[in-house]
């Protein structure tokens, strides 16, 4: 890991003051930058400052920029304010590798401000201060710190752990909600021009940002995938791990090179089905509590890169993490619920198996771009043969190998139960 030259402050270019850009420099700003701050962003009455900054640690999850916890005194509590907050900056100039995902962050940001918004319609950590320095990507969010394992609030769930969670479906019923009340809520207009402003939709633009996948390429991993599939059976489930599904997935897969341009022009070419969207709600990304009724609710954290784009890429954003159980048994149920709630917000009313023809072909596309699993797996777990099986405590200590693990065994899964290789076909219905 290698150091990038380190910047200390950065001018905002929402508020138009300097931010600090990293915990030190946070930490040496004191309680006088997060009442100009709080008092900016109108989370703290402008006659109330922050009086002490009483701790202030580096935490260390997480792929991309520095975050730290922090606690502060105000000169008066009021209703609302927390002395518990949670710092996420977009740089780590100690890290080039994570530095660069900084371009996470802008959307974020304005996801933040946005989210100030009393009629917000769905439940997400306070904002204190949040702005960007976009010719730099060098940005702050500073929002209230979720208390996760206290009173009703259920504790964090990891990633790609969902054989350990307590009733997945409902969880993920939860998840589904709020994805689609933001989107229906986007659709119907609520937000205002904001939306429109500050995540525009520019299909043109989107489909030539996305990493063109070469066939030559591809071929070479999908075959190292299914070399290390049939090596290590173990950690697949049988119908995955059979030579048959392998050679028909190797064939297929050279084919969504080729269409490649062809699919994405398809998945933006709905717009019903385009609206703002949470990208990567997974189980992590959010925490759950029960209301007195004993009914399971959800509040979503890290939007980093949200913005408008196909409902059924935050739909697999969601749930392309859970176990394949989750989707032979309830996939289609979750579509279901998610085109009644989509509607109930305002958004227009789909066709659950257009949903579903989008969200396959979304499942296609991102199996491009999970063929690199085996040798991220191997850098942290260099000899699988040694795990009981894909449960084994060594993928439990290793998020990075895990989380390849079990996303590649979702995508495969999609790929077999749903026999995603007729899209591919001359005759394929969305080519009609």
């Amino acid at each position: 890991m290698t150091e990038t030259t380190i910047t200390h402050w950065a001018r905002g270019d929402i508020f138009g003051f300097d931010f600090p850009a990293h915990p030190e420099a946070l930490k040496g700003a004191g309680p006088e930058f997060l009442t100009r701050a709080f008092r900016a962003s109108g989370a703290l009455a402008h006659d109330n400052s922050v009086t002490q900054i009483t701790g202030l640690d580096e935490w260390m999850l997480g792929g991309t920029g520095v975050k730290a916890l922090l606690s502060v005194v105000y000169e008066r509590d009021a209703p609302g304010l927390s002395h518990d907050l949670f710092v996420k900056f977009s740089r780590n100039f100690h890290d080039k590798v994570r530095d660069s995902g900084s371009y996470h962050m802008p959307p974020e940001v304005r996801l933040a401000n946005l989210s100030r918004d009393p009629d917000f319609p769905v439940p997400v950590p306070k904002c204190y201060f949040a702005d960007i320095q976009q010719d730099t990507l060098t940005g702050i969010i500073i929002t209230e710190r979720i208390a996760y394992g206290r009173g009703t609030i259920e504790p964090h769930h990891a990633k790609c752990m969902d054989h350990v969670l307590p009733d997945p479906l409902a969880h993920y019923s939860a998840l589904i909600a709020n994805l689609a009340r933001l989107s229906g809520v986007h659709r119907s207009g609520r937000l205002g021009a904001a939306v429109e402003r500050d995540f525009p939709f520019d299909p043109d633009t989107l489909i030539a940002r996305r990493p063109r996948v070469e066939a030559a390429l591809l071929i070479k991993r999908i075959n190292r995938l299914a070399e290390f599939i049939l090596q290590y059976p173990h950690l697949f489930p049988a119908h995955i791990a059979d030579e048959a599904f392998l050679e028909a997935f190797c064939s297929d897969a050279p084919l969504v090179a080729e269409q490649q341009q062809d699919i994405l022009r398809f998945l933006h070419g709905r717009p019903d089905m385009i609206a703002l969207c949470h990208m990567n709600a997974n189980i992590d990304n959010a925490w759950f509590w029960r209301e007195p009724d004993g009914a399971l609710r959800s509040g979503l954290i890290d939007w980093g890169s949200v913005g408008q784009m196909s409902v059924a890429a935050s739909i697999w954003g969601c749930i392309g993490a859970a176990e394949p159980e989750t989707h032979d048994q309830h996939l289609d149920h979750l579509l279901d619920f998610f085109v009644a709630e989509y509607g109930r917000a305002g958004g227009p009313m789909l066709d659950r198996s257009s949903l579903a023809q989008h969200l396959e072909m979304h499942v296609m596309m991102s199996a491009l771009h999970m063929t690199t699993a085996p040798p991220a797996i191997l850098r942290e777990v260099p000899d699988p043969q040694a795990a009981a099986d894909r449960f084994d405590p060594i993928f439990t200590r290793h998020e990075t190998a895990r989380v390849q693990l079990k996303v590649t065994i979702s995508l495969l899964n999609m790929w077999s139960r749903r026999n995603l290789g007729r899209h591919l076909r001359a005759d394929a219905a969305w080519r009609l």
